[in-house]
């Protein structure tokens, strides 16, 4: 059961460890923020939302920035995650590009639009929300730019950029794809960018 459907399951008032009353907010907030964006979700909605008083949330977290930060940091900590997932996942190069390219699909789909507030935060005049969201591209980018420069030996800084490319098509073509209404299945979506970017990065050869 996700943090969200505790949230939903869970009446007014049920007392939970610290931790699952954690997830259990951070749930509710998500589906706040995501739903009205930083600046017209409330602390009173998330209360709400999460079927607690206000000041059990604010036991929790200070702020709204807060609880906004905390949130932003898990869903970039599962965005690196997954392609640092992806890129391991074999040393077929690829199928490194495939799985990478699915990483970032699958991420805009699921996560009960958690990918907003990576991607489309209305929150990034704040200096430590845009340092977060620029830090988690480049560091999937840093990624990617490693195992280019092993494998094709190319300068760090030609890697770093062919990384940043592929990162950006992948993320860029996601969040179409899905505005678009998914048009056509993921799996297919995924494979048809994945088929792009391995035309132009297999043209870099591999090194011995």
């Amino acid at each position: 059961m996700t943090a969200m459907e505790q949230t939903e399951a869970r009446p007014r008032g049920t007392r939970l460890p610290r931790r699952a009353r954690r997830n259990q907010l951070l749930g509710a907030a998500q589906e706040v923020f995501v739903a009205q964006g930083y600046h017209a979700a409330a602390m009173d909605d998330i209360a709400d939302r999460a079927g607690v008083s206000k000041p059990v949330l604010y036991q929790h977290f200070p702020g709204k920035l807060d609880l906004y930060m905390a949130l932003l940091d898990q869903h970039c900590e599962a965005l690196l995650q997954a392609v640092r997932d992806a890129l391991g996942s074999t040393t077929d190069n690829k199928h490194r590009v495939a799985a990478t390219m699915d990483a970032y699909f699958t991420f805009v789909e699921n996560e009960g639009g958690a990918f907003r507030l990576v991607f489309e935060s209305d929150l990034t005049n704040e200096p430590a929300v845009r340092e977060r969201v620029d830090r988690v591209s480049l560091e999937c980018a840093e990624a990617v730019s490693a195992v280019i420069a092993e494998d094709t030996k190319q300068p760090r800084d030609q890697a770093m950029l062919l990384a940043v490319g592929l990162c950006g098509m992948a993320q860029i073509t996601a969040r179409y794809w899905l505005g678009a209404g998914q048009p056509i299945p993921k799996d297919a979506a995924a494979s048809l960018i994945s088929s792009l970017a391995w035309r132009g990065i297999a043209g870099f050869p591999m090194q011995d």
